[in-house]
């Protein structure tokens, strides 16, 4: 946001006035959430009671109370922190979040006659922070000033961001409303983008660095509490087991684009691939297999297979590279697809049943543990959902186990070597065409891995499930959250996999919404929501503030 800033003179002559403002806005905001903002009770699960706040009125006063917290660190000008980025950040998405509601009022009231005083108090509060934000004085941030807490408070700090965590997915998947959720979405964007742009994002980034391990305990304690959150909700942890299919199999997709710089565009025939097989191997009577084997050797079988596609498909092409090579594999991918379709006992081997897929595959069955009865835990029903839920959490594991050993070894280095520069890595011994095989062959048996689960999880398995747009959705995961990181595809997996579960209204318009998604994130931030420090460093090189970060944590690494 800072290329739209304001020029230097402007910011100095009324830089003063700032903090003033921010401060204004945020309590215009405040009381806002107190007022009316519309005629029509009906619309926006009722926004038009006063003193008693609900839904997007909690959500103007949330970002309100942001803004009064930036407003007086503005004040005092603390040298590790950075509040005019943040105000900026929160204030245009503020203006949006109010020009949000005021078009739902207007479309679902029937005009803006229907608008009560509370929405316009917001937008202009909204006005004044963004003001604030484009007035405020740059202050360089400094990692050597940040204050450093205890073991224990830096223990503490974690698990209270990971209880809010926790909150915050199980409030968004309780939205029913698509207007509302999409409301709820830009007011929390505000909020954490004011927070973390402000300079806490860089602070919390240190406090994670200091206790990995924590972090990485907290994260899944919190993701194996989130079906206990949720009441037996088979809705929500549908969408949940979802997300964590599509995460496992763009974290599979992430070693071959993100490390090894392949563009893979057929990458959804590997998931395919352990699918069949999990189909195939089951009990289901329209199986076409007569082999029954236990499901951990169905999963093995799963990754295999999928791995000797990986390879097959990788000897003759890796040769090519670049755009030949993203051709190639979308040619892969649909003739996977076509595949599928006939063999079906007319046209080839009946392995696949055709058109019709394999259905009624039954759910998997651990050791009397049947995944598809409901049990109860703690008091808590946990239904079929949640059962293959706990499942696809070790399945995430495993693949971030996977992902974060070869990213350290000498292979995630040769393969970061060839993503870098081909040639020079060839030059330096890399072995380029085993390792770009190598690249292929895990990340299809990765994928393989979580088609097999899929296949039971889904009860059904077609060839229309695994087409080009879920390939191309997949990779925008992986640029969208940012090549070569965990978490940034875990992000960028959720997003892609929640926003059209929950805007079923513009469904039919997701692919444009998602291209200027991919567009917006090329024009202000290519390197993706939550990149790494060195694809960062390469895309802003002249960045001294990233640099000294970069070096200060490589010392604390080192000590």
């Amino acid at each position: 946001m800072s290329k739209l800033a304001l020029p230097d003179e402007i910011r100095t002559r009324h830089g003063a006035k700032a903090p003033l403002l921010a401060i204004a806005g945020g309590v215009l905001l405040v009381v806002s959430g107190l007022l009316s903002w519309s005629y029509d009770e009906r619309i926006l699960d009722d926004i038009s009671v006063r003193f008693f706040p609900l839904g997007i009125q909690i959500f103007a006063m949330a970002l309100g109370i942001t803004a009064i917290v930036l407003g007086v660190l503005l004040l005092r000008r603390p040298p590790w922190l950075s509040p005019a980025r943040g105000l900026r950040v929160m204030g245009v998405t503020s203006v949006i979040f109010v020009v949000w509601v005021l078009a739902s009022i207007a479309y679902l009231a029937d005009g803006l006659v229907n608008a009560n005083e509370g929405v316009w108090v917001a937008l202009v509060g909204a006005l004044l922070m963004a003001a604030a934000g484009f007035l405020s004085p740059e202050v360089d941030l400094d990692v050597r000033t940040w204050p450093r807490l205890s073991s224990t408070l830096e223990i503490v700090v974690i698990i209270v961001l990971m209880s809010v965590v926790l909150f915050v997915t199980a409030y968004t998947l309780g939205i029913e409303d698509g207007v509302v959720f999409a409301a709820f979405l830009m007011a929390l964007i505000g909020v954490a983008g004011g927070l973390l742009g402000s300079g806490f994002g860089g602070y919390l980034g240190f406090v994670g660095a200091n206790n990995r391990r924590v972090l990485l305990l907290a994260a899944f304690v919190v993701a194996f509490l989130f079906p206990f959150t949720q009441d037996g909700s088979d809705a929500n942890m549908s969408i949940a087991t979802q997300i964590l299919i599509f995460a496992a199999t763009a974290l599979g997709l992430n070693i071959v684009v993100g490390l090894a710089g392949l563009l893979d565009l057929g990458y959804i025939a590997f998931l395919g691939t352990g699918a069949y097989v999990g189909a195939m191997l089951s009990q289901s009577a329209f199986a076409t297999i007569d082999v029954k084997p236990p499901f951990f050797v169905v999963m093995l079988i799963g990754m295999v297979v999928a791995s000797i596609f990986g390879l097959i498909i990788g000897t003759p092409t890796l040769r090519v590279s670049g755009d030949y090579l993203a051709i190639v594999t979308l040619g892969f991918g649909e003739i996977f697809r076509l595949a599928m379709f006939n063999l079906d006992g007319n046209n080839g081997p009946e392995l696949t049943n055709g058109p019709n897929g394999i259905p009624a595959i039954p759910d998997l069955n651990f050791f009397g543990y049947d995944f598809g009865q409901v049990h109860t835990l703690f008091g808590i029903p946990l239904g079929r959902f949640s059962n293959y839920y706990f499942l696809l959490l070790l399945l995430i594991a495993f693949v971030i186990l996977i992902f974060v050993r070869l990213n350290d070894s000498r292979i995630g280095r040769g393969w970061v070597a060839i993503r870098e520069d081909e040639r020079a890595a060839e030059a330096m011994g890399v072995n380029v065409f085993g390792l770009k095989l190598l690249a292929f062959a895990v990340g299809a048996s990765l994928a393989g891995l979580a088609g097999t689960i899929k296949a039971h999880q889904d009860t059904s398995v077609s060839p229309d499930q695994y087409i080009f747009l879920e390939s191309a959705f997949l990779l925008a995961a992986v640029v969208l959250g940012g090549m070569g990181t965990v978490v940034g595809v875990l992000v960028g997996a959720t997003i892609l996999k929640l926003l059209p579960e929950k805007l079923r209204e513009v469904n039919d318009y997701r692919l444009l919404v998602f291209g200027l998604l991919l567009v917006v994130m090329m024009r202000f931030r290519p390197e993706g929501l939550i990149a790494s420090k060195r694809r960062q460093l390469e895309f802003h090189e002249d960045d001294e503030e990233l640099s000294e970060i970069v070096q200060s944590q490589h010392l604390q690494e080192a000590k």
